[in-house]
C-alpha cells in the first residue's frame, strides 16, 4: 500500500469528515489517495481560510479539524491559524508537504524548515520520515490535539515518503481517554469557602465552554443559586435567560459589570484561561478566588487564587453540586438587585434611529432578526466588544469570538465552516470592513459550496478599535483610514447578493429576508462609533 493511502486510512479511522486546504505538487500523492475516500476535500482560496475553517470544526465538535497545504509559502500561510487554534484551545491538525528528503535535485527551492517554525506555535510538530510510522503518528497527533488543553498539531509529509510502498502496517484503535478527577479534599475545601461566603459569584471562562461541562455547570448554578457572569470566550456556556446571569466581562475593569464583581467576596472561577484578557483584577486582601480547571493556575500580579481544584472540570462541578447543602447562607440578593440596572444601562440605545447606526442598535437588531439557535461568528474589531456585552446567547457555541489571538480575518471562514456543518441553522459572519477584506476571497468558496450564509460588514472605513485606543491615549487621529470597494458590486461579482443598509428601520427586515431567500448575502451596514466613550460610563458609577 502506498504511504499516502495509509495516511488517508488513518484519518478515516479518526472519523475525519473534511480536509480544508490548497494542495501543491508535493501533496499530489496525498490528493490522489483522497479520491474515493469518505473524507470530503474543501478547496479554499487561501490557506488561512482553510485553517480557520478547520479550527472552527475543532471548536464546535471537540474533534481535531484537518487542513492541508504544500511546502514553503503554503505552509507559512498556516502560521497565524496555528497560533489562533493554539491560543484559543481549538483542536486542529495541519498537514503540509515537503520536497523529497532522501534525495532531491532542486536544492533549497521553496524549502523552509516548517517543523521548527511550527514547534513554538503548536503542541507538537513532526516530520514523517518513514511511511510505516504514519498510523502511530496520526493517532498520537489526534490524541495530543484533543486532550486538555486542546490546540494545534502539525505533521509534515515529504513527497518521497508519501510515495513509499508499505507492506506491513497496522491501524491503531481510537479510544476515549479518561481525565483525572480533582482531589476530594480540595473539593471539600472549596465547598467550605462557598459556605462561608456572603456574596459569591461564579465566573464561566473559556475552559468551561466545552460540551461535557454545559449541563453540570448549569445544574451547579441552579442548585446553588449563585449569580454568574462569563468571559467573552465563556459566553453562551449557560443561557442568558437564566435569572442568575449578570452579564459578560467584555473588558478587564471599570465596565458596568465590574460594579457587581467588585462587591463579591468570593469568585468561583471555572475554566479560567490566561489567553483571555483578565475579566477582573485581584489585589492583596481583596476578593478571594477558587480556581477550578484542568490545569493549575498561572500566578501573576493580578491572579493568585487562594484555592485550586485541579481535574476534569465537568467532574469537579458535579462533585461540588453533590456537596451543596440544601440552602447556602449567603446574600446574593444584593448582587442580583443590580442585574436589571446593568441591563437597562447596556440596552439604553437599542432603539436609537440615527444613521449611520450606533453599535447598540446593530447588535440589538441582529439579535431581533435571528433565531435562538442561530450562530454568529465575530471577526475582530471594535464591534466585538459591543457584541460581547450586548448580544444575548441562549445556547452554547452560538457566538464564536476570539479573545485569545484576537486575529482579524477569521470571522468569515469560521462562519463558512458553521454554515457547512449546520445547514439547517441561520449562520452570520459579523466583520468590520478591515477584517472582511483580509479573507474576502473566500466568498467564492462559500458560493461554490452552495452555503446559506449572511455576511454583515459594519463599515467605518478605518481600523476602528486602534482608533479608539489612539483616542483614549490622547494621540492624534492618524494613519488608520482607508477606502473600501463597493461591497454590493463586490458581492455580485462573486455570485453572491449584495445589500447596503440605508436606514436603521430597514435593517431587521433585510436580515430576515436574506435568510429566507438563502444563498450567500453580503450586507454593508455603516456604523457610527461615537458611542465608544460609553464603554466607561461615568454616570453609572453607582449602579
Amino acid at each position: 500500500m502506498k504511504a499516502s493511502d495509509l495516511f488517508i486510512k488513518a484519518l478515516e479511522n479518526e472519523g475525519v469528515e473534511y480536509i480544508f486546504g490548497i494542495p501543491g505538487e508535493e501533496n499530489l500523492d496525498f490528493l490522489d489517495s483522497l479520491q474515493g475516500s469518505s473524507i470530503q476535500l474543501i478547496l479554499t482560496r487561501h490557506e488561512q481560510g482553510a485553517a480557520f475553517m478547520a479550527a472552527t470544526y475543532g471548536r464546535m465538535t471537540g474533534k481535531a479539524g484537518v487542513c492541508l497545504a504544500t511546502l514553503g509559502p503554503g505552509a507559512t500561510n498556516f502560521v497565524t491559524c496555528a497560533a489562533y487554534a493554539q491560543l484559543g484551545g481549538f483542536p486542529m491538525l495541519m498537514i503540509t508537504g515537503q520536497k523529497p528528503i532522501n534525495s532531491s535535485k532542486q536544492g533549497k527551492f521553496q524549502i523552509v524548515d516548517i517543523v521548527r517554525m511550527m514547534e513554538p506555535l503548536t503542541k507538537s510538530a513532526k516530520q514523517i520520515v518513514n511511511g510505516g510510522m504514519i498510523p502511530s503518528l496520526v493517532r498520537d497527533a489526534f490524541r495530543i490535539a484533543e486532550e486538555e488543553r486542546p490546540g494545534a498539531v502539525h505533521l509534515e509529509l515529504p513527497e518521497d515518503i508519501a510515495a513509499e510502498e508499505i507492506e506491513d502496517w497496522h491501524i491503531f484503535q481510537v479510544h476515549e481517554t479518561c481525565r483525572p478527577d480533582a482531589n476530594k479534599q480540595a473539593l471539600k475545601n472549596a465547598m467550605n469557602m462557598i459556605k462561608l461566603a456572603k456574596k459569591p459569584l461564579v465566573l464561566v471562562g473559556a475552559g468551561a465552554n466545552r460540551k461535557k461541562v454545559f449541563e453540570p455547570l448549569k445544574d451547579f448554578i441552579d442548585k446553588s443559586g449563585i449569580p454568574f457572569f462569563n468571559t467573552q470566550m465563556g459566553k453562551g456556556a449557560v443561557s442568558c435567560e437564566n435569572p442568575l446571569f449578570l452579564g459578560t466581562a467584555a473588558l478587564s475593569d471599570a465596565d458596568i459589570l465590574h460594579r457587581v464583581v467588585s462587591a463579591a467576596d468570593l469568585i468561583i472561577n471555572i475554566g479560567h484561561d490566561v489567553v483571555e484578557k483578565p475579566p477582573f483584577f485581584m489585589h492583596a486582601g481583596g476578593t478571594q478566588v477558587i480556581h477550578i480547571n484542568f490545569n493549575s493556575a498561572q500566578v501573576d500580579e493580578v491572579y493568585f487564587p487562594q484555592l485550586e481544584v485541579i481535574g476534569d472540570i465537568s467532574s469537579s462541578v458535579k462533585a461540588l453540586s453533590e456537596l451543596l447543602p440544601d440552602k447556602l447562607n449567603n446574600n446574593t440578593a444584593e448582587l442580583l438587585q443590580k442585574r436589571q440596572k446593568i441591563k437597562q444601562a447596556i440596552h439604553e440605545s437599542d432603539d436609537d434611529n440615527s444613521f449611520p447606526m450606533l453599535p447598540q442598535r446593530i447588535v440589538a437588531d441582529v439579535r431581533r432578526a435571528l433565531n435562538k439557535d442561530a450562530i454568529i461568528a465575530l471577526d475582530n474589531g471594535m464591534y466585538k466588544i459591543w457584541f460581547a456585552r450586548h448580544y444575548h446567547t441562549y445556547m452554547p457555541n452560538t457566538v464564536l469570538l476570539d479573545n485569545a489571538l484576537a486575529t482579524m480575518g477569521a470571522g468569515l471562514p469560521s462562519a463558512m465552516a458553521c454554515a457547512l456543518f449546520y445547514p439547517e441553522r441561520q449562520v452570520m459572519a459579523v466583520c468590520g470592513d478591515g477584517g472582511f477584506m483580509m479573507n474576502s476571497q473566500e466568498i467564492e468558496t462559500a458560493v461554490r459550496l452552495g452555503l446559506n450564509l449572511v455576511v454583515l460588514i459594519v463599515t467605518d472605513s478605518a481600523y476602528g478599535m486602534i482608533r479608539w485606543k489612539q483616542e483614549g491615549q490622547g494621540l492624534s487621529d492618524f494613519g488608520l483610514e482607508y477606502n473600501n470597494p463597493d461591497f454590493v458590486k463586490y458581492a455580485d461579482s462573486y455570485g453572491a447578493t449584495g445589500h447596503k443598509v440605508q436606514t436603521a428601520d430597514e435593517f431587521v427586515g433585510l436580515i430576515k429576508s436574506c435568510f429566507e431567500k438563502g444563498g450567500v448575502h453580503i450586507i454593508d451596514a455603516p456604523i457610527d462609533y461615537k458611542e465608544n466613550q460609553k464603554l466607561f460610563p461615568e454616570q453609572l458609577q453607582n449602579v
